[in-house]
């Protein structure tokens, strides 16, 4: 074979590379700019809508320092026949006395060879079979549901009949640093702005782990036991291939702190990215595959959804793209591929212009989102280490100060 011949053959490659990652740029940008337009629908809750019986689930490993303010927060808004029940789950700190002092039902779960979140939800549903409710909702021990949330959540869930997930965004703490404050940024991006695009489109969104309302027929039947660290994304998937697709309610809102500690941020982000991809490359080609088989509309959206990687690593992939491309060009190969990798990095750097633009001024200022290409070389080495097995049990972010 000639080297012209292999110069086209690489060509035709990298034109396959970079169409591959001008889908979850073309999404990105999608959500983005639907984000800015009216409201198809609110997601909110209407006046007649029906206040059902509601358990929150709570799950909990080693939140001895935090949980009392999680609960109180929960307590404050729970309607007569409502349950708050704790799953304290392989705990070894007071996690389930500190919940009992509160007033919370407790029940305590030691299986240390069946570790995760998901195995405690499973475990907790388990318990609640004797006296169903008619909505359950999951709140993480570290979150605060803000006051009306709970109320909207139920609502809107016995409404529609199917998963309804809260705006879910983490904060940085008081004189945070910048990289901190870009993470949270990012985190508006990923739980604000693109699940509000959807809805504004009348599709669904990706389940977040806390805020969670679920029917009880639904919960009941899910498979929830698991030790998948971002057991949530692969439940949402599930839901939408059975026609329960999450509905996404931005009026209720759950907040939790990013680490003050710098270890436990990175670990905690580590842990989150790794799941994340790698239910992209299990989950996103069979979720597509069932979607079309099925007749899923909704499913194909999460699936689409589910392809976009973390955006520090997309832009990563589409810079390295565009770099291989340009060698090529200058070997005499086709400017192609060059081109649509262009497409999708101008894509990806409009959508995050316009995010900041509606969502973002407040986190961060001008200067400083300009200078967010040094967080993204901050990743490379994150990344590198996504190359060996990474743990996968559930494991507490290390933070500073316990929460009051």
């Amino acid at each position: 074979m000639t080297s012209l011949a292999l110069l086209e053959l690489f060509g035709h490659g990298l034109v396959a590379v970079a169409v591959v990652l001008l889908v979850p740029a073309g999404v990105l940008l999608v959500q983005v700019v639907a984000a800015t337009l009216p409201a198809r629908r609110s997601g909110e809750p209407a006046a007649a809508d029906r206040r059902p019986r509601v358990a929150v689930l709570v799950p909990a490993h080693d939140e001895a320092a935090g949980i009392a303010a999680t609960l109180r927060a929960l307590r404050a808004q729970l309607a007569a026949g409502d349950r708050l029940l704790v799953v304290a789950d392989n705990c070894s700190d007071a996690t389930a006395k500190t919940a009992v002092a509160v007033g919370a039902e407790v029940v305590e779960r030691v299986d240390p060879a069946r570790r995760g979140k998901g195995y405690a939800l499973d475990f907790g549903i388990r318990q609640l079979e004797a006296a169903p409710p008619e909505v359950v909702v999951v709140v993480d021990a570290d979150c605060e549901l803000h006051p009306g949330s709970l109320d909207r959540l139920a609502r809107v869930c016995v409404r529609e009949q199917r998963p309804v997930q809260a705006l879910d965004l983490m904060r940085a703490p008081p004189g945070a640093a910048l990289k901190t404050r870009i993470a949270e940024f990012a985190w508006v991006l990923k739980n604000q702005v693109r699940p509000l695009g959807f809805l504004r489109l009348g599709l669904p969104c990706q389940l977040m782990g806390t805020g969670m309302a679920f029917p009880w027929q639904v919960i009941q039947r899910a498979p929830l036991a698991s030790g998948h660290i971002v057991e949530d994304l692969r439940l949402g998937l599930d839901l939408a291939a059975v026609g329960a697709a999450p509905l996404f309610c931005p009026q209720a809102l759950v907040t939790s702190a990013f680490p003050s500690h710098a270890e436990g941020l990175a670990e905690q982000r580590a842990r989150w990215e790794r799941g994340h991809v790698g239910v992209i490359v299990e989950e996103g080609p069979r979720a597509l595959w069932r979607a079309f088989a099925r007749g899923r509309p909704a499913l194909a959206a999460l699936a689409l959804d589910l392809c976009v990687p973390p955006l520090a690593m997309l832009v990563l992939l589409l810079v390295a793209q565009a770099v291989v491309d340009a060698i090529l060009v200058a070997a005499g190969g086709s400017t192609m591929p060059l081109w649509l990798a262009l497409a999708a990095l101008a894509s990806v750097v409009l959508a995050t212009v316009l995010a900041w633009l509606g969502f973002g001024r407040h986190i961060v200022s001008l200067a400083e989102l300009l200078g967010a290409p040094l967080y993204v070389l901050g990743k490379l080495p994150l990344y590198a280490r996504f190359l060996r097995h990474g743990k996968r049990d559930w494991v507490r972010a290390r933070r500073d100060e316990p929460r009051e």
